[in-house]
C-alpha cells in the first residue's frame, strides 16, 4: 500500500503521455500542423530514440540520487514538455517536443522496475510488476475517455481540441510530479516510512532469497561490464523486443484502426476502453500466475499466442466487428508480456547495480 499504488499512478500518466498523440491525431492533429502521413511517423519514431538511448544511464542515476528525487525531477520535467506540445505550430516543432518527452520519461519505466525487484523476493515480483504495468493498459482506457472529454474544448483560447489534450494532460502531469516528492519512498536501507526492526525484516527477507539488491554497493563500471558481457541481457532484450514492438503499433495506432472502421473520432476514442480494460485483467492474471507456478517463460509463449490470432484477425478480416474482435485478443496477448518479461529478467540478475543497468539496456 505505501509502494504499488502511487507508482502505478505515475506510469498511469507516463503511459497516457506518451500516447495521447494517437488521440490527437484523430482529432486534426495532422491536418492542423500541415503534416504528412511520414511525418507523423517520424514524431511517434524519434520519442523512442531518445528514451532508448538514455534508459540504460537512468537507473544508475536513480539509485545515486535516490528514487523520492529522481522520479519527480524527471515527472516536473515531462510534464513540461508535454504542456509545451499543445502550444506548437508545425511539424519540426511536435517533433523536437517529442525527442525531449522521450529524455525526461526514460527513467520511469525501467526505473520502477527495478526498484521494486529491490523492495520484494522473486517469487512475489511479478503480481507487482503486472499491478504497474497494467496501468499502461488503463492509461488506454482511460485516455480514450479523457480525450473525447478534452476534444470538446475545441476553439477555447483559439485552440483546437487536440492541443488541449496536450496542454491539460502536461499541466496535471507537473501538478503530480510535485506531489511525488513527498509519496515516493527511497530503497529498503534509506526508506523513511520503515521502521528499525521493518528495515532489517524486508532485507533478511531478500538476502534468504539470495537476494542483496536492498543494500548500498558504491557504483563501479565494472558493474555496467558485466552486464553488457552477459548473454541474457540480449537474450532478454530480444524476447522484450517482441512484445515491445506490438504493444507500441497497437497502442499509437488503435484510435486510428477503430476510426478506419467507421467510427467518428469521439467515438472512435471510446471504442479504445474495452480492449484495454481487457489487457489489465488479464496482465494482473498472468502476473498472478506466473509468480505462483514460477514459470514464466511458458506464460509469454502461451498468452503471446492470443496476439497472434488478434493481429491475423485485423490483417484478414474485413468485417469491422472481426477487427474490433481481434483489437481484444491483440491487447489480451501482448500487454501480459511486457510486465512478465521485465519480472523474468529481474529474477535472474543479481547485484545492485548490474541489475539496473541490465533492465535499462532490456526495456531500452
Amino acid at each position: 500500500m505505501q509502494l504499488i499504488p502511487w507508482l502505478t499512478f505515475l506510469y498511469l500518466i507516463c503511459f497516457l503521455d506518451r500516447t495521447n498523440i494517437g488521440n490527437a491525431k484523430i482529432d486534426g492533429l495532422v491536418q492542423d500542423l500541415h503534416m504528412k502521413n511520414w511525418q507523423y511517423n517520424v514524431c511517434l519514431t524519434v520519442f523512442f530514440i531518445s528514451y532508448s538511448l538514455f534508459e540504460p544511464l537512468t537507473n544508475v542515476l536513480l539509485k545515486r540520487l535516490r528514487p523520492s528525487i529522481f522520479l519527480p525531477a524527471i515527472m516536473f520535467l515531462w510534464g513540461v514538455v508535454m504542456t509545451c506540445m499543445g502550444l506548437v505550430h508545425n511539424y519540426s516543432g511536435l517533433a523536437a517536443t517529442r525527442f525531449f518527452l522521450g529524455i525526461a520519461e526514460a527513467g520511469l519505466f525501467p526505473g520502477v522496475n527495478y526498484y521494486l525487484s529491490c523492495w520484494y523476493k522473486r517469487s512475489e515480483l511479478g503480481i507487482r510488476a503486472a499491478i504497474f504495468f497494467s496501468a499502461a493498459a488503463f492509461a488506454g482506457s482511460f485516455g480514450g475517455l479523457l480525450a473525447a472529454a478534452i476534444a470538446l474544448m475545441k476553439g477555447v483560447g483559439g485552440k483546437p481540441g487536440w492541443a488541449w489534450i496536450f496542454i491539460l494532460e502536461g499541466l496535471f502531469t507537473v501538478i503530480v510530479g510535485v506531489l511525488s516528492y513527498w509519496m515516493v519512498h527511497d530503497f529498503p536501507d534509506e526508506a523513511r516510512f520503515l521502521k528499525d526492526h521493518q528495515r532489517a525484516r524486508v532485507i533478511r527477507r531478500l538476502k534468504a532469497d539470495k537476494q542483496h539488491s536492498a543494500q548500498h554497493e558504491k557504483f563501479k563500471m565494472t558493474y555496467a561490464w558485466q552486464s553488457l558481457t552477459d548473454w541474457k541481457t540480449y537474450a532478454f532484450a530480444i524476447v522484450y523486443m517482441g512484445s515491445a514492438g506490438p504493444l507500441y503499433a497497437f497502442s499509437l495506432f488503435l484510435p486510428s484502426i477503430i476510426s478506419e472502421l467507421g467510427y467518428t473520432s469521439t467515438k472512435a476514442n471510446l471504442l479504445t476502453v474495452p480492449p484495454y480494460a481487457a489487457a489489465a485483467v488479464m496482465t494482473i492474471l498472468v502476473g498472478w500466475y506466473a509468480d505462483r507456478t514460477k514459470r514464466r517463460g511458458l506464460s509469454n509463449i502461451v498468452i503471446s499466442t492470443l496476439g497472434i490470432v488478434g493481429f491475423a484477425m485485423l490483417l484478414g478480416s474485413t468485417k469491422a466487428k472481426v477487427k474490433y474482435a481481434g483489437t481484444f485478443l491483440v491487447a489480451m496477448g501482448i500487454y501480459p508480456c511486457i510486465a512478465n518479461t521485465i519480472s523474468w529478467a529481474s529474477n535472474n540478475v543479481e547485484g545492485v547495480y548490474k541489475r539496473g543497468v541490465s533492465l535499462g539496456i532490456i526495456i531500452g
